[in-house]
C-alpha cells in the first residue's frame, strides 16, 4: 500500500497559503514579514508579490509603488514608480486580471534590502491594519473597483508628472485606497477617495500657479 506523501515543501511554506480548512488568509504585513525572512530567496521580485497576493494583488502593488511617494524623494522617482500604478489601475478599470510587462515584473532587490525596508514599513502597515475590517461592502464590490480603478488611473497619472510636492498627496489616496481593496473596508476606500478629490484640486492649483508665474517672467522679459 503506498503510503501518503507530504505535500511539497514550497506548498507547506507559501506565504499566501491559507493553513487548514476555514483558516484566514495572511495579513499584507505577515506576507511582507514572511517573504523578508525567508532566507531560501536571494532576491525579491515584483513577480514574487503578484504571485503571492494572488486575488489581492491590485491593493498589495498600488500601495507598494505609491507608498514610497509619501515622503519626499528624489527628481524622477515619481515617474519610474508612477508607470506600474498607471498598468495596473488601468487594468483595475477594465475589470481584467493584475499583470505587468516583464520588464516591471522582473524588477527584484536583494532580500536583506527587502526586509530593511520592511522592517521600516511594517510597523505603520500593521498599525494600518488594527484599523480595518470588512465593511461599506458596496464600495469594495467588483463594479465599484472598476470606478476605483478609473479614480485610481488619473491619480496614477497625476503622480506620475514632474509637479513639484504634487505626487505627495495622490499617492496617500492611492494607498489608502489600496488598503481599502485589500481589507474589502469601505471607509478607507472612501476616505482616500475624498483625499484623492482634494489632492487634484490641490495639484490644480500648483500647475495654475506655475503656468501663471512663467507668464509672468516671458512678459517681464519681453516687455
Amino acid at each position: 500500500m503506498a503510503l501518503p506523501q507530504d505535500p511539497p515543501e514550497d506548498a507547506q511554506d507559501s506565504p499566501g497559503a491559507d493553513h487548514g480548512h476555514g483558516a484566514e488568509p495572511l495579513s499584507f504585513s505577515a506576507i511582507l514579514r514572511t517573504m523578508a525572512d525567508d532566507k531560501r530567496r536571494e532576491r525579491v521580485s515584483v513577480a514574487d508579490l503578484l504571485s503571492l497576493m494572488q486575488d489581492r494583488a491590485f491593493g498589495a502593488l498600488i500601495f507598494i509603488f505609491a507608498m514610497p511617494n509619501t515622503i519626499p524623494t528624489p527628481p524622477g522617482t515619481s515617474v519610474i514608480l508612477g508607470i506600474p500604478l498607471v498598468f495596473l489601475a488601468a487594468q483595475m478599470a477594465l475589470g481584467k486580471a493584475p499583470w505587468l510587462p516583464k520588464f516591471i515584473a522582473g524588477r527584484s532587490m536583494l532580500r536583506t534590502d527587502f526586509a530593511g525596508m520592511v522592517d521600516k514599513a511594517s510597523p505603520w502597515i500593521a498599525k494600518a491594519e488594527r484599523m480595518l475590517r470588512p465593511r461599506w461592502r458596496s464600495l469594495s464590490s467588483p463594479g465599484a473597483e472598476r470606478i476605483i480603478g478609473c479614480f485610481s488611473l488619473i491619480l496614477a497619472v497625476v503622480l506620475a508628472l514632474p509637479i513639484p510636492l504634487g505626487n505627495m498627496l495622490p499617492a496617500v489616496a492611492l494607498c489608502m485606497m489600496a488598503f481599502g481593496i485589500l481589507e474589502k473596508d469601505g471607509v478607507w476606500i472612501a476616505g482616500g477617495a475624498t483625499l484623492g478629490v482634494v489632492s487634484l484640486f490641490l495639484v490644480a492649483g500648483v500647475i495654475y500657479a506655475i503656468i501663471k508665474s512663467a507668464f509672468f517672467l516671458i512678459a517681464a522679459v519681453f516687455a
